[in-house]
């Protein structure tokens, strides 16, 4: 909804595509408290993860949003009562005041690297206390910098994998964009140099880095790429070059 709501910006927002959105919006309306497996796919059963919800407050803010600028026909308070809703429900269910940290799932106590896009996604201000709390504990339980795990496994929802992994690329990414918006400039750009470096010769990047620099999982890896592009750009708007 994100890449969406920028295509309606500079493009404009079509009938068929309003159609489409609308069915989509009302089916999310009824749906967007159903439990699922989350951003990582885990195989341990079905739970409510912030990460799913967030994203759901995306949808139905960017759509808000689009639909209200053009003038296109929407139950835009119903949205927006659904969108406020789930605001709350993630600030409530979401937080760990014993973690001082938001948390992979409602009732859990492990911290995920996906929870980097609250920020990202502009769900809270970079700087919100929460936010800032949230990336210290990330720095502290996942963040071997500039490498970033998703989770811990002897922690986190059961995945269904057996084994050890590496940190995730776009992780990484994530936290060096985080950094940024959190005015941690310096930081971001030495963690983005140091993730160059885990390129191979043609600039492409792998799923996960393993312990000793070794490329792992899926190669190469688009969503890896798009964080590459975004902590880029952020970065180098911070920077004024």
């Amino acid at each position: 909804f994100d890449a969406l709501f920028l295509l309606f910006e500079h493009r404009g927002l079509y009938y068929r595509g309003w159609e489409q959105i609308s069915r989509i919006m009302e089916w999310l309306s009824e749906n967007w408290q159903t439990p699922d497996k989350g951003i990582w796919e885990v195989r341990g059963g079905d739970r409510a993860f912030l990460h799913s919800r967030v994203m759901c407050w995306v949808a139905f803010e960017r759509t808000i949003r689009a639909m209200g600028r053009q003038g296109m026909p929407a139950p835009l308070e119903q949205w927006r009562q659904v969108r406020d809703t789930i605001y709350k429900e993630i600030m409530d269910k979401g937080w760990s005041e014993e973690k001082q940290s938001f948390v992979q799932y409602y009732g859990g106590d492990a911290v995920d690297a996906s929870a980097l896009l609250i920020s990202l996604t502009g769900f809270t201000a970079p700087a919100d206390p929460r936010m800032l709390k949230t990336l210290d504990r990330i720095e502290k339980e996942l963040t071997h910098a500039p490498h970033v795990y998703r989770y811990r496994t002897d922690q986190a929802a059961d995945d269904g994998l057996k084994g050890t992994e590496g940190t995730f690329s776009i992780c990484s990414f994530w936290y060096i964009e985080a950094l940024a918006r959190a005015g941690r400039i310096e930081e971001a750009r030495e963690n983005l140099e140091q993730m160059f470096t885990y390129a191979n010769h043609l600039g492409l990047y792998s799923e996960e880095i393993g312990p000793t620099g070794e490329a792992e999982g899926n190669f190469p890896q688009a969503f890896t790429h798009l964080a590459l592009i975004r902590a880029c750009y952020l970065l180098n708007e911070a920077l004024g070059d």
